[in-house]
């Protein structure tokens, strides 16, 4: 088995796919009308995301409720809870930061590869990391 697609809660569709497929690199798979489980009567689209040289991917998942709403940018309670991995760390953070992603620190190397953390368009912390 393998995770395949991870949801995350976004305030705005285009806002989210701008960020992913942008300054991340993001290849989009997937942006088509859909209908909510919880509320056919609700209209909302299936947006899928996909890092460059694959993996799981995420469904940018527009909030519709307050609860959502009050999760947007806190998906794990303040958390780094995703992680970019790549081949090349000062590559991307270069390309990163010039398309205007927000480093919340200097890159450092540990003792399992060379890191920093970033917030994505939500708000959600994430690590860009080059393992060793």
């Amino acid at each position: 088995m393998t995770i395949g697609l991870v949801s995350l809660v976004v305030a705005d569709y285009d806002e989210a796919i701008d960020f992913f497929t942008g300054p991340l690199g993001f290849t989009l798979e997937a942006d088509e009308p859909a209908v909510s489980s919880r509320d056919p009567s609700l209209a909302k689209r299936w947006v899928v995301v996909r890092p460059p040289g694959g993996g799981a991917g995420l469904v940018l998942a527009k909030a519709a409720s307050a609860a959502e709403r009050a999760r947007i940018g806190d998906q794990t309670g303040g958390r780094v809870g995703f992680f970019l991995e790549t081949d090349d760390f000062d590559r991307d953070h270069a390309r990163m930061s010039a398309g205007g992603v927000v480093f919340m620190e200097e890159p450092r190397d540990t003792a399992y590869g060379r890191v920093a953390v970033f917030r994505d368009v939500a708000g959600n912390l994430w690590d860009l990391i080059q393992r060793r």
